[in-house]
């Protein structure tokens, strides 16, 4: 019988790559990574690794191996949900991965919320942008994320995740509240206007970049910052436009101007978990506990 353990080990490094990042992972030492393999090889007689340049790569038989190793560890996370899920209360503990202006506009409600209705569960939160809480999510990092989804930008795909709407928010262009920039009414009076953007390489800036292209113009994005806090501040001092989702002013006056997009945009807010884990009571008490939470935020806006 082959060791579960060992078989994790496999798997991890077919998604992480390298001995280092499953050691890091599951907060071993790479030595001891390396003799686990070692043992694992000699229980299925055949080499599972080889060399590559200082690295190491999975050999055919490995791949075979580590496939069946993903499918026996979904199979051990089901039977630990549905084990879970025959019991009443939550508990135990919740990873959530959630971005920036869900994390501002639903968690504080939410973990109040789960407080209250559940006190034995234990949530942890770490902000992640959504393409990589996705993947950490399906190599188990986390238990649920909070990812979101912008038009024209599809989210990543993993076959292991579900996917569950959770509300749509709509995308305008922020202005200042006074000024000369308070007066742009449409994305094409801002051609000439220092804009603030997330950095490169996320949905938000792809979507923010495409719209001013459309518009006939590449955006003078004179300041870069992932904290959306700071860009609604660069925004109400005069010194910014830019495309800001509604979620940010939920429950919430907005402290600057607000304008309607002629093609109102709009952006799709989900959650993921592993199919495998989704029935756990924790995972459906945070789900549970967010759609209420934006239930009533929304009745209330």
């Amino acid at each position: 019988m082959l060791e579960v353990r060992r078989l994790r080990l496999l798997r991890e490094l077919e998604i992480r790559g390298t001995l280092a990042g499953v050691a890091e992972a599951l907060h071993l030492s790479p030595s001891s990574v390396s003799q686990q393999l070692a043992l694992l090889e000699k229980e299925v007689g055949v080499p599972l690794l080889r060399k590559a340049g200082r690295g190491v790569r999975l050999t055919p038989q490995a791949e075979i191996l580590a496939e069946h190793a993903a499918a026996v560890l979904d199979r051990l996370e089901l039977a630990e949900a549905e084990m879970a899920a025959s019991l009443e209360e939550a508990t135990g503990s919740v990873r959530l991965a959630v971005f920036q202006s869900a994390a501002l506009a639903l968690m504080p409600q939410t973990l109040t919320a789960l407080a209250e209705s559940h006190p034995r569960l234990r949530v942890t939160m770490t902000q992640s942008e959504p393409e990589s809480a996705l993947r950490e999510t399906w190599a188990r990092e986390f238990d649920l994320v909070v990812a979101e989804q912008y038009p024209e930008h599809a989210a990543p795909w993993l076959p292991e995740l579900d996917r569950v709407d959770l509300t749509t928010d709509e995308i305008r262009l922020a202005v200042p509240p006074d000024g000369p920039w308070s007066r742009v009414r449409t994305i094409d009076d801002a051609a000439g206007a220092a804009w603030v953007m997330e950095p490169g390489g996320v949905a938000s800036r792809h979507f923010a970049e495409q719209a001013c292209r459309r518009s006939g113009f590449e955006p003078d994005v004179r300041y870069e910052t992932a904290d959306l806090q700071a860009q609604i501040r660069l925004i109400e001092s005069g010194n910014a436009v830019a495309l800001l989702p509604d979620l940010l002013w939920l429950g919430r006056s907005p402290s600057v101007g607000l304008r309607r997009l002629a093609a109102r945009p709009r952006r799709t807010i989900f959650t993921s978990a592993r199919r495998a884990s989704a029935r756990q009571p924790g995972v459906r008490a945070v789900r549970e506990s967010l759609a209420g939470v934006v239930a009533r935020l929304e009745s209330t806006s």
